[in-house]
């Protein structure tokens, strides 16, 4: 009979010995964490998320026209898969004067896609639209939009993205335009807050 062959171990590891132990020479030895003893008459610190005062419950009273509209790069495309002219149909959906506002990441991204969406290029340096600048590292556009409208609330998300829109409804008194039936329609706007989400 042949001697049995030894298997190496998977994800074997060598022993190491602790950095507490006594065979370690007191000047190497890890020193033990000292225990702050609580003071019980301090008092207690306690973070808590601070709201916007433009917030009355879900009510944002920032909203009005002019309505400042965050444009994201699939609503572009989806648009223009509808045949729809976007500022125009911003205003038929609210019945009011629209800002696209389109941020410079929107903008990198709809330029990495290349030639085949040249038209939602060309759509995006429209004069009508508002270019906003960003100042962050990186050009994930779904991160900078969701920040924005995190800190300044006086914006509506245009998007037809799942999970962009699955974000953004976590935060409180922000509307989203999507596009539906070969038309724009909104989401969480200040008159219908009883009306069921769609």
């Amino acid at each position: 009979m042949q001697g049995k062959q030894k298997t190496k171990r998977y994800a074997a590891m060598k022993r190491m010995i602790s950095l507490k132990d006594q065979r370690i020479k007191e000047t190497d030895r890890a020193k033990a964490k000292e225990k702050k003893k609580k003071d019980p008459s301090q008092l207690k610190e306690r973070e808590v998320t601070k709201y916007p005062s433009c917030l009355f419950f879900q009510y944002n009273t920032q909203l009005g026209p002019p309505y400042h509209i965050l444009v994201d790069t699939n609503f572009i495309n989806f648009s223009i898969k509808a045949k729809l002219d976007i500022v125009q149909s911003m205003m038929d959906c609210l019945y009011a004067k629209c800002i696209p506002y389109i941020t410079d990441c929107v903008m990198a991204e709809i330029e990495k896609l290349g030639m085949k969406y040249r038209v939602a290029l060309r759509i995006a340096k429209d004069p009508r639209f508002e270019r906003l600048p960003c100042t962050h590292k990186g050009t994930y556009a779904d991160d900078c939009l969701v920040q924005r409208v995190t800190q300044h609330k006086c914006y509506i998300l245009a998007t037809v993205d799942r999970d962009l829109k699955r974000r953004v409804r976590k935060i409180p008194g922000v509307p989203i335009m999507y596009i539906s039936n070969h038309r724009y329609n909104i989401e969480r706007m200040p008159d219908d807050y009883g009306a069921p989400r769609f």
